[in-house]
């Protein structure tokens, strides 16, 4: 994963989980459930592109250039 793409998701998943911290001190306990759901498919899917751009270099570099 490239630097500003990583940077994106990282600061975007920290306000998530920052959110999910406010709605519960402010009693919202639905938009705190809200928030984590959202939080975790956010992150998720980090994790989904990074395997994804990962296997894709994998798959130009060839098997001798590991």
């Amino acid at each position: 994963m490239n630097k500003p793409l990583a940077l994106l998701y990282a600061v975007l998943g920290t306000a998530l989980l920052a959110a999910i911290s406010y709605f519960m001190a402010a009693g919202r306990p639905w938009m705190a459930v809200l928030a984590s759901i959202v939080s975790l498919l956010f992150i998720g899917s980090g994790f989904i592109v990074k395997a994804r751009q990962r296997r894709k270099r994998e798959q130009t570099a060839g098997p001798d250039d590991k």
